[in-house]
């Protein structure tokens, strides 16, 4: 059978069967294999009709078209076996030009022979290309398929032989248990024979005769289904109380699973991990992360000549090289890293909303800052500061034409510095208070340095404009020489004039305020977790510690878990200004929050955490900071005993122990820096222990064993501590003022000076004459030309104007006498202690030690 198909340029013939035909002049044949799936293939024969190029106005036989010119035929490279590439012909074909009468064929040009060339020699490059690829891929078909027939030849020998092993156990089962059968009925007839045999002896008995017993084909059981059946539990097995139960499925298929995989050897692939890697992680840990056994490491550590065990801990460096080692990349991360994405979480815009501003009564001690804030609140906070004096932060709320604005109110004296910063950088309103019969202070000057310093806009409120002496111009005149331009002046910054104790223009205040806060525009976004900084904490008898906080963005709730410095807690209760307790609390909403494990530094933020566990780390690796830290400031300090003693005698440098509890932690921050300035060259306060709270028995052993003194600010001792203290003899002394506080500790400190020596010129004589006398040696004969001369006194010898000798006088006599003192003008002779060496014309210079007790 033969399929022929004709077109302009190539004929093709598909054979089945050989056939006899004369082959055509011009026509060139080849072989191509094709390969069909199940691994069927077919010779086809391709032949190759080449055609003539014939000058124009020649015809070919049998055809309308004139003859074209073909190049010579090149000899065809033979077919690979197995390629399906149709034969590309060695021409190609030119495009049909118009019949012309008069052409000749030597017309064609020589850039159309050169681009017919370059054609043939591309089609060959395509074509030699093509064959090696085809060439390629058989080679690799035949390697496939190798190793395809090599894995069914080893999966059907491995099938036939777990499929003998398993014919094998089951054929022994069966034997097992036609034996066990087999032997049943036997051991039940040994006892019933013998009971017969004794009757027999009483009497005959004619036994029955038995019909044949006829046994029940049961269809037999296949090795395979009872091996199947076999780990099953039936109802049947459960009754039966036949507890030895075979192999279960599972258990079979790990089992030929594993005996696979011995056969194989199949190595499991490795998975390189990223691993996370801390400053310090431990080899469990590290193994847990690198998805290794920790028994791998430790013998990678053992062929290093380290024996570790899991537990130990090794450093960043350490466990980097050992994850690479195991063919894992690191990512090194510092243990800061675990405070990322605490707080300036950004706000979406769509939550936004308006919040109260929050303002700063700043200003000197003493000009009316907490006097104005009662007025304000229509209360009275400064009958209950000793002295009158602010030494806490308050914060407090109040509404004005149904807008809220929360105020926070500063101490004035100069121990409060830390105070006065952090009140300015919790604030966007700053009130400068400024006494109209006082006039700017030093601690006004330092309030604006802190204002402008947090970047916040200030309002100057005069007050005490009712007193007789006011003078409000004066006020606003000073202010220009630190930079606060009030308006009446032609400046930016508002003032007002008001009296806390009239209420003059306080409403005024209070609008200046509004106005502020609207030029502010402040927004925050209620929905988020809440931030906020802490104002003050304490360490309450009966609510444990409690931290007054403002909340500057987010919903604080009750339950939330919060961080605030190194402490951490559940929020119990949140309790406002006023004493009542609250179910939420907004931005810019000052509130005492109860619940936490300890009492934060004044000062510290403090945020909302997702679980217990983040809160934990948080504060265990800031509680580690500031541990590292205090060692670090120490380190200098102490040190041998030799050192010490050497730095005692060499700087003369003495310490006044101290352990100080206060009410509040912004008091015990205050009275340290306060102390901290009085210190010396010669002397300082070292503050063994301060912290809030009462005073406890543990602080008197601290203070016992430290040999220091205990200072209770607004705090005192419970029973047992000053019954501890009375026995153990340590003083506790209480405050309320911190000016009485400080003189106090002041005035003992200047007792532990040295007291200074001071020396009184009392005169001079001079030498006129030396004798030498028995039993007393060289005597002086002088003349005194200054002042007096004092026995007992200091003397010192001078020659030519040298000090060659000080000492005391060991005799003053006037001519055969014992003198007391001899005045200017007279004669007198003199002998030295331990000392003879004096020449006439040698000037004796006479003084008075006193030693003088120091103060600070």
């Amino acid at each position: 059978m033969t399929d022929t198909k004709s077109g302009d340029d190539k004929t093709l013939t598909v054979s089945t069967k050989k056939t006899l035909t004369l082959k055509r002049p011009g026509v060139e044949q080849g072989t191509v294999r094709q390969n069909f799936s199940h691994g069927r293939t077919k010779s086809v024969v391709v032949e190759t009709k080449k055609r003539k190029f014939s000058a124009p106005g020649e015809r070919a036989e049998g055809s309308g078209q004139p003859l074209t010119l073909a190049p010579r035929p090149q000899p065809q490279a033979p077919r690979q076996a197995g390629s399906t590439q149709p034969v590309q012909s060695d021409r190609v074909r030119l495009p049909q030009q118009p019949e012309r009468s008069g052409m000749v064929l030597n017309e064609l040009s020589g850039d159309e022979m050169e681009a017919r060339r370059r054609a043939l020699e591309g089609a060959r490059g395509r074509e030699a290309e093509e064959r090696k690829r085809a060439q390629e891929d058989a080679l690799r078909r035949a390697e496939e398929d190798e190793r395809r027939r090599k894995e069914r030849e080893d999966s059907a020998r491995r099938q036939a032989e777990e499929e003998a092993r398993l014919a094998a156990e089951a054929e022994a089962r069966r034997r097992s248990e036609e034996e066990a059968r087999r032997r049943a009925p036997q051991l039940e007839a040994e006892p019933v024979a013998e009971e017969t045999e004794s009757k027999s002896k009483a009497r005959p008995v004619i036994a029955p005769k038995r019909a044949p017993a006829v046994e029940v084909a049961r269809p037999a059981k296949t090795t395979r289904d009872e091996d199947r059946r076999r780990g099953k539990l039936t109802l049947n097995s459960a009754l039966s109380g036949d507890e030895a139960r075979g192999r279960s499925l599972s258990s079979m298929r790990r089992r030929q699973e594993k005996f696979k995989r011995a056969m194989h050897q199949e190595p499991r692939e490795k998975i390189s991990r990223e691993v996370t890697v801390p400053e310090t992680i431990t080899i469990q840990e590290l193994a847990g992360r690198m998805a290794e056994r920790a028994v791998d490491v430790v013998k990678f550590f053992m062929k290093q000549g380290q024996i570790l065990k899991p537990g130990d801990v090794i450093d960043a460096d350490t466990a980097e090289l050992v994850a690479s080692e195991f063919g894992h990349t690191v990512k090194r991360v510092a243990e800061s890293d675990i405070e990322e994405g605490l707080f300036n979480i950004a706000d979406k815009p769509e939550n936004q909303s308006q919040r109260p501003p929050v303002v700063t009564i700043m200003g000197h001690v003493d000009h009316g800052k907490t006097s104005l804030l009662d007025a304000i609140r229509e209360t009275s906070v400064v009958s209950g500061e000793a002295g009158g004096i602010t030494q806490h932060i308050g914060a407090y709320q109040v509404e004005k034409n149904g807008q809220k604005i929360t105020f926070i109110d500063t101490p004035g004296h100069a121990a409060f510095t830390a105070m006065r910063a952090r009140g300015a950088q919790a604030t966007d309103i700053a009130v400068l208070v400024v006494a109209a019969d006082d006039s700017v202070m030093p601690q006004t000057i330092e309030s604006i340095s802190h204002a402008k310093a947090a970047g916040v806009p200030i309002i100057v409120a005069i007050n005490k404009i009712d007193k007789p002496d006011a003078d409000p111009q004066k006020v606003r005149t000073q202010l220009l020489q630190h930079e606060v331009f009030v308006e009446t002046m032609g400046g930016e910054v508002l003032d007002v004039e008001v009296s806390a104790t009239k209420k003059i223009n306080l409403d005024k205040l209070l609008e200046a305020i509004l106005l502020q806060a609207e030029l502010l525009d402040l927004r925050a976004d209620p929905e988020r977790t809440s931030e906020g900084v802490v104002i003050e904490a304490k360490l309450d008898k009966g609510r444990g510690p409690v931290a007054t906080v403002l909340v500057q963005t987010g919903m604080l709730l009750p339950g939330d878990i919060i961080v605030a410095g190194d402490q951490w807690g559940r929020v119990r209760a949140l309790i406002n200004d006023r004493g009542e307790q609250i179910k939420d609390a907004g931005p810019s909403t000052p509130v005492e929050v109860l619940g936490l494990q300890g009492t934060p530094k004044a000062g510290d933020r403090f945020a909302t955490v997702e679980n217990e566990a983040r809160a934990r780390e948080i504060t265990e690796y800031r509680q580690r900071l500031a541990r590292d830290k205090a060692v670090a400031k120490h380190a200098g300090q102490r040190g041998s005993l030799e050192q010490m003693m050497s730095q005692l005698q060499t700087s003369g440098l003495k310490e006044f122990p101290l352990v100080i509890k206060g009410d509040v932690q912004g008091s015990i921050e205050a009275i340290s820096v306060a102390l901290d300035k009085l210190g010396t060259d010669e002397v300082r306060a070292r503050i063994v222990h301060a912290g809030a709270g009462g005073i406890t028995e543990g602080d008197v052993s601290l203070a016992e064993t430290s040999s220091a003194a205990i200072i209770g600010f607004n705090v005192r001792a419970n029973k047992q501590a000053l019954l501890a203290a009375e026995k153990a003899g340590v003083e506790i002394r209480y405050y309320n003022i911190i000016y009485n506080l400080v003189d106090d500790v002041k005035q003992a400190m200047s007792g532990l000076l040295s007291p200074e020596r001071r020396e009184t010129f009392l005169g001079n004589a001079e030498i006129l004459e030396v004798f030498n006398i028995t039993k007393t040696g060289r005597v002086a004969g002088c003349r005194v030309t200054e002042g007096r001369v004092e026995r007992g006194a200091g003397v010192r010898l001078i020659r030519d104007d040298v000090v060659i000798h000080e000492g005391t006088l060991k005799t003053l006599k006037r001519f055969k006498d014992e003198v007391s003192e001899v005045p200017a003008g007279q004669e007198c002779g003199m002998a030295f202690q331990n000392y003879e060496d004096i020449r006439a014309g040698d000037i004796i210079e006479c003084f008075r030690v006193e030693m003088v007790t120091r103060t600070l």
